[in-house]
């Protein structure tokens, strides 16, 4: 099932050209921890989320588009494909992934709420770069390419803030490099990506979601499953983790510093 608002029939046509296969957007149960689906009343933006827009300007981008959930496993957008629209994302977290020739995946990242997926590809009206792929139920607004351009012509800090997310992508990749060019050890790219997770977290014992396998952290670092695994035990056997669930609390990141 696709539950969507402010959806004409013809929408449904671009919703579904922009999810894939029907299959894709047919199955899995809704999230019950929806955001508001008026932007106006919405009471989880945050400041450095695209939608943090002054009253006017929130009142346009409330008017356009429409709020859409979406199960677990979903496919938003395929790599290579033209970019029929664009998307922030309200709630839950979708894995973006780049494929070779030869059919070897690479997780890019992770996208979290108040990201914007597609921006460049629309901005640069080139195909999609990576895949978008829920991996829990999400809620998205989606827009239209053009009336999100049309948007941005007319809003300066719309503007910014796209700028701002164009930013946040190269310094994603940057820090991406660095994790897999600077860390010689599996170790060391574990703890760096767990203390660019934290980042900002005062607290001594920080603690963050990781909604991935250890196949798709893996895929993240450059390595194995089984290197992935073996890391984490050892880590909480150390206790400088624990893990419970998807909770992951770093209890010594001094020690997770010692590693880089």
């Amino acid at each position: 099932m696709l539950l969507a608002r402010r959806a004409s029939p013809a929408n449904f046509a671009i919703i579904y050209g922009m999810l894939g296969s029907a299959e894709d957007t047919m199955a899995g149960q809704f999230s019950n921890s929806m955001h508001s689906e008026n932007c106006l009343t919405c009471k989880n933006r945050h400041a450095d989320w695209f939608c943090n827009l002054s009253p006017q300007a929130l009142s346009e981008y409330d008017a356009l588009g429409m709020h859409m959930v979406v199960p677990s496993g979903s496919t938003l957008f395929f790599e290579g494909q033209a970019p029929r629209g664009i998307s922030v994302l309200c709630a839950g977290h979708v894995k973006l992934t780049t494929s070779s020739k030869d059919g070897k995946t690479l997780l890019v990242r992770i996208a979290k709420p108040g990201d914007v997926l597609g921006l460049s590809a629309a901005l640069l009206d080139t195909p999609y770069e990576i895949t978008a792929q829920a991996i829990d139920p999400v809620q998205i607004k989606s827009f239209q390419r053009q009336d999100f351009l049309r948007f941005l012509e007319r809003h300066i800090e719309g503007s910014m803030h796209a700028a701002k997310m164009l930013n946040d992508e190269y310094r994603n990749a940057l820090n991406d490099a660095i994790r897999l060019a600077l860390s010689a050890s599996i170790s060391g790219r574990v703890a760096r990506l767990f203390l660019e997770m934290t980042a900002g977290h005062d607290h001594p014992n920080s603690h963050f979601t990781l909604s991935l396998t250890h196949e798709n952290l893996a895929s993240m670092l450059g390595t194995t499953r089984e290197s992935v695994t073996r890391v984490l035990n050892e880590m909480k056997r150390k206790k400088i983790i624990t893990i419970k669930g998807t909770l992951v609390t770093i209890l010594r990141k001094d020690t997770l510093e010692l590693l880089l």
